[in-house]
């Protein structure tokens, strides 16, 4: 599909003193080629223009020395004029030469010297006499010819195809740094650099690249510079000298619709209009691990636009399972719900969702093991008609149903990570690749007191929008930055402009700017269908991942809701109704009799009773308080709030005149009867639904 770009011709002037661009005059034009349509004849013109002021300015000192000895000629006061005129205009060019090279202010002045003195002897004694026709007709060609040899040189002056010309370098402080050929592409020019051997390194290099961007009036995002990986002396310099992002570009559907999620996720463009591309699955033919990926950005930087960009790249593929969890309600995301296999608010529900991956990583990776997978590949989406599979011992084709990958989200997960550790996710994150699990991780700063190290160090991809320039180190790693990367000079005045760094693109991309698609008014429309598809062609969860994530979240976890389905299986409810999951009844057969809304025996008829609470003032028997406990649990199971601590017991204790450390060793109690688990969080428990608990 077409995307909008836009380029600009830039003048054969505009690099031309620092030796990296002669002769660009536009897209697609390279050095040495004539423009289309053009005559030999003009196009020879045109190539010996440039080098035709100094015979020019050798023709005019002649002229000028003629006309001036008839009027000056054998005068004593002109001759003093002149003189101090020769010496003044030499000095003068010396003096403003003190900026350029010392080979560039020395020839300039030997040439002012020799001009200046030969047309003084001219209009004084004549240009014909003496010697001075001679010195005229062997000179001036010879001065002309030196300034043409220079301006070939400042082009290709070293075997290699090494720059003469320094002057930007030196002004940069890599005066001795030799350019060689520069590869001129539409709005990109790449000069490979070396410095001096012994006296510089690539670091002075990354150094210096907002020098050399305000030397060539550029935002510093617009120079970057790649290291070379054998060498730490040379490299590849990088100049953008149009930002080809300032217009915006809009989404206008998935890149790849039914495609596999092992395909490239396509979630913008380069500043040169290539496409931005994000795999997540791994390659073992292409040696490309899968990875979990970062999401980092300021507010206002475009972390919502980016996320749809990503979300509807995973939701156009055939053979992925996306879980997400939101603390904003699902503010941008509402139009994709209907697609998504497990969508949580924050708090408890998200807590539980935590609990669940957990839970199903490592059943994933048995069944992976068992089907002789080392890694997820599109492959194991399918049915296992292959034999000798473990899972099977009389080498017959198991025929199990395949498994999907599996994405899961965590939207704003500073308060995730704010209420269950800054350590939340790290062994997710260190163990979920194995299982073809990728863990998406937004947030506004990613810094050591919101995520762990062990957590960063374990997300391997990262997408970097505009933010404060003292964050840019907790977002992109340091050899990134040295190459050029600057999201901190973007904030949030240029939403979607981001630094994508993730295996699978060319590392010399890691530090070119990209921008993602914008979300128009239009788009929610089509989002809505993309929703719609996904629900109706889209992965449905395997028995293997469904049965773990049920097995610890309960009715929680409903999977995708069926087509025409207008519940709100997602959010969680405060229905009593037991859901039909597909995968048992959570509730025990012997007690499906019992009807949850029946009031409780009394001590005295006549008094209610209800399931949460006694009488006011009246403190329950133990065996009676027990049993309250235990149908609260239940309760709590039923709405779907699978992890609970003393905190979710206040209301309940104080109808039941219980104090908060009986419930506690309460919830003990529970949790050695295998109705309860701890979590990693102090104080908090995880419900173990009725059916595997007994």
């Amino acid at each position: 599909m077409a995307r909008n770009s836009n380029s600009r011709r830039v003048r054969h002037t505009d690099f031309l003193d620092n030796g990296l661009v002669a002769d660009y005059t536009g897209p697609g034009l390279l050095p040495g080629q004539p423009p289309g349509g053009g005559s030999v004849g003009a196009y020879l013109l045109s190539r010996a223009m440039p080098h035709l002021p100094p015979w020019l300015a050798a023709a005019g000192i002649g002229i000028t020395g003629g006309l001036g000895s008839l009027k000056w000629e054998e005068s004593a006061a002109a001759g003093v004029g002149l003189t101090l005129a020769s010496v003044a205009l030499t000095g003068a060019t010396w003096w403003m030469g003190k900026s350029t090279t010392a080979q560039r202010r020395l020839h300039s002045a030997i040439t002012v010297a020799s001009a200046s003195a030969w047309t003084t002897a001219a209009c004084l004694a004549g240009p014909t006499a003496g010697p001075l026709p001679d010195l005229y007709l062997m000179g001036a060609p010879a001065l002309a010819l030196s300034w043409n040899i220079r301006m070939i040189l400042r082009r290709n002056d070293a075997p290699g195809g090494e720059s003469g010309d320094k002057g930007l370098l030196e002004k940069v402080g890599l005066a001795r740094a030799q350019i060689g050929n520069a590869k001129v592409e539409p709005n990109r020019v790449t000069a490979p650099l070396a410095v001096e051997a012994g006296e510089q390194t690539n670091d002075d290099v990354s150094k210096a690249l907002a020098r050399i961007a305000s030397a060539l009036d550029l935002p510093t995002s617009a120079v970057r510079y790649q290291p070379d990986g054998d060498s730490n002396r040379r490299g590849e310099l990088v100049i953008v000298p149009e930002d080809m992002l300032a217009e915006a570009a809009y989404w206008e559907g998935p890149s790849n619709l039914g495609g596999s999620i092992a395909d490239p996720l396509v979630i913008g463009r380069y500043d040169d209009g290539s496409p931005m591309y994000l795999w997540l699955p791994g390659d073992p033919d292409a040696g490309r691990n899968g990875t979990h990926v970062l999401v980092a950005g300021g507010t206002g930087s475009g972390k919502g636009e980016t996320a749809l960009n990503l979300q509807t790249e995973i939701l156009s593929r055939r053979d992925v399972l996306l879980w997400l969890s939101d603390p904003k309600m699902f503010q941008d995301f509402r139009p994709l719900l209907p697609g998504i296999d497990w969508a949580a608010e924050g708090g408890t529900p998200t807590e539980v969702m935590v609990e669940a991956i957990q839970a199903v990583i490592p059943a994933r990776t048995r069944w992976l093991g068992q089907h002789n997978y080392r890694q997820w590949v599109p492959a194991a989406a399918q049915v296992q008609n292959g034999p000798k599979h473990s899972c099977r011992t009389d080498g017959r084709a198991c025929g199990c149903p395949g498994m999907p990958y599996l994405v899961a989200w965590m939207e704003e997960a500073a308060s995730t990570l704010r209420n269950l550790g800054d350590d939340a996710f790290t062994g997710i994150a260190q163990e979920a690749r194995s299982a073809g699990v990728s863990l998406i991780v937004s947030l506004q700063r990613p810094s050591y007191d919101q995520m762990s190290t062990s957590t960063r160090a374990s997300l391997p991809s990262v997408i970097a929008l505009g933010c404060d320039p003292r964050d840019e180190s907790f977002s992109l790693p340091d050899t990134v930055l040295d190459a050029g990367a600057h999201p901190g000079a973007w904030g949030n005045r240029r939403p979607g402009y981001c630094y994508l760094v993730t295996p699978g693109i060319d590392e010399t991309r890691y530090a070119s700017p990209g921008r993602t698609w914008g979300f128009g008014p239009n788009a929610v429309s089509l989002m809505e269908v993309l929703a719609d598809w996904a629900q109706r062609h889209g992965a449905t969860a395997d028995p293997i991942t469904a049965g773990a994530a049920s097995s610890v979240a309960g009715n929680a976890y409903t999977g995708r809701p069926n087509p025409g389905d207008t519940s709100t299986a997602h959010a969680t409810t405060d229905e009593d109704d037991m859901d039909d999951t597909g995968y048992g009844p959570l509730v025990d057969p012997e007690d499906a009799d019992i009807d949850p809304e029946a009031e409780l025996p009394n001590d005295e008829p006549g008094d209610d009773a209800p399931i949460f609470g006694q009488e006011t003032g009246r403190k329950p028997s133990p065996e009676e308080a027990r049993r309250l406990f235990a149908q609260a649990l239940e309760e709590f199971e039923r709405a779907g709030h699978m992890v609970v601590g003393p905190k979710d017991f206040m209301d309940w204790c104080d109808r039941n005149n219980l104090s908060r450390p009986w419930v506690s060793a309460r919830l003990k109690e529970a949790a050695l009867d295998g109705r309860l688990e701890p979590t990693k969080t102090t104080g908090r428990w995880r419900i173990v639904p009725i059916l595997t608990a007994a």
